[in-house]
């Protein structure tokens, strides 16, 4: 399990969205970025990426993952007129992941429901207190006809619509609340920014997996790296001295600790990797 939002990169099939839109925004504040802030990222939104890790001492691959955007500091107040999430009139909105239900409730007026999407086991959706930043119009393709930022730092995660219904109410996103596209319009109409998000359920806990490790994360990192060449055995979900192996070529080969352990890093690594590989780039 790792917290990692799509990957944002260079490729033939131009990734875009308001993801993108609000990093090019920041690198443009910081002044590593002087093009369009079109939500498309190109070849110079890449340069611009890659410059911002070398001044920050990160893998220069300009790709945009859980590091590159901590090290980002976007600010909460980009979208105007900014309403801090204290404020009393302001509603609420609560996602129940295990029920996949999120709830709209205001003072004095009845609650509204609907059925979401959430994101798969391998990049869950974050639990915890969070509030909505930035609102899109029409983002259009996966991100189908709303978009609401949520104030998360490690990713670009929102509140969104989708080209794909038959996700909702299933585990299928990067991290991502999907919502039908009617149900997002209605819920976006009623939603300033500032409104409190608070995310709860069941969560799905990392572990460090290492030589002696066993269950169902162990055989997912065993396929990953069976579809990367690293290992060539039956994904039997057992940790033994085949896969510590593989994992310590994969580790060699991606600049990291070899220690033939997988933790945040090596995870991180692997789901780059894995979405490049398969050309994922479903929010």
């Amino acid at each position: 399990m790792i917290y990692a939002t799509r990957f944002l990169r260079l490729q033939d099939d131009v990734i875009s969205g308001p993801d993108v839109q609000i990093l090019q925004y920041s690198l443009k504040r910081m002044g590593f970025y002087s093009g369009s802030v079109d939500g498309f990222f190109t070849r110079e939104t890449e340069q611009a990426v890659t410059t911002f890790q070398i001044s920050r001492f990160l893998p220069a691959d300009g790709i945009v993952g859980p590091d590159t955007w901590i090290k980002l500091r976007i600010p909460f107040s980009v979208s105007i007129p900014y309403q801090p999430d204290y404020q009393n009139d302001l509603p609420l909105i609560s996602i129940d992941i295990t029920k996949r239900r999120l709830t709209f409730s205001r003072n004095g007026q009845p609650s509204r429901t609907y059925k979401v999407g959430i994101g798969k086991k391998s990049t869950p959706t974050p639990m915890g207190n969070w509030s909505v930043v930035q609102k899109s119009l029409n983002p259009g393709g996966p991100f189908g006809v709303r978009w609401m930022r949520l104030s998360i730092p490690w990713g670009g995660y929102g509140i969104h619509g989708t080209n794909n219904p038959k996700s909702i109410g299933k585990a299928y996103s990067h991290g991502c609340v999907r919502m039908f596209n009617e149900d997002v319009t209605e819920l976006y109409d009623l939603t300033p920014i500032g409104t409190p998000v608070n995310i709860f359920g069941k969560a799905y806990t990392g572990r460090l997996l290492k030589l002696g490790t066993e269950g169902p994360d162990v055989k997912e990192v065993q396929l990953m790296l069976k579809k990367m060449g690293y290992y060539k055995y039956k994904s039997d979900g057992v940790f033994g001295i085949k896969t510590e192996e593989a994992v310590k070529r994969f580790q060699k080969d991606n600049g990291l600790i070899i220690d033939g352990i997988v933790g945040p890093q090596t995870r991180w690594a692997l789901q780059k990797k894995q979405d490049i590989s398969s050309k994922d780039i479903e929010p």
